[in-house]
């Protein structure tokens, strides 16, 4: 045993992985060696500014309890006025309603492969970027993607759905 076998990956990044394959995305799921819950610490991992994270932020929409998934840059705060003008009244997602819709837990919730179909948004501020890192289906996986390719991995609108950046 030295150390170079290769890990089965988690479920999530295996149904991610197949998801980018079937789509023909170039990059495959990345594993890092510490979990990455927060923007910051995926930004840190990867030695990229955390605005080139995309995060994942999932509402539960009052109307017909789907999932709403808001994919906004890692350096940016989703204004929740903005996104119910979109879709309708939001309320909150606790972790097990997060598990059931899209088959991720919190903190490593994809913009792709979900257990069930919501509504997905992209936050604008993401087209600052050439190259986006997003969560792969697991706390420790993340790909690499262009803005352009999360709209066409996730078929989603651009909105504005973030609060205004604080001055300095």
């Amino acid at each position: 045993m030295g150390g170079n076998e290769p890990k089965a990956l988690p479920g999530g990044v295996q149904r991610v992985a197949s998801a980018l394959q079937a789509a023909g995305h170039p990059h495959v799921p990345r594993m890092l060696d510490d979990a990455c819950r927060t923007a910051q610490q995926a930004a840190e991992a990867l030695g990229i500014a955390v605005g080139q994270v995309a995060k994942s932020i999932i509402f539960r929409r009052v109307a017909d309890d789907a999932a709403v998934l808001v994919i906004t840059s890692g350096d940016r705060r989703v204004d929740a006025a903005k996104v119910e003008a979109l879709v309708g009244a939001l309320g909150r997602a606790d972790a097990a309603f997060v598990k059931a819709r899209t088959g991720f837990s919190i903190g490593g919730v994809a913009p792709i492969a979900h257990a069930e179909p919501g509504v997905t948004l992209i936050d604008r501020e993401l087209l600052r970027f050439d190259t986006l890192w997003a969560a792969a289906g697991h706390p420790h996986a993340v790909f690499a993607l262009s803005p352009h390719d999360l709209e066409r991995l996730t078929g989603a609108p651009l909105a504005d759905v973030t609060e205004a950046p604080e001055r300095a």
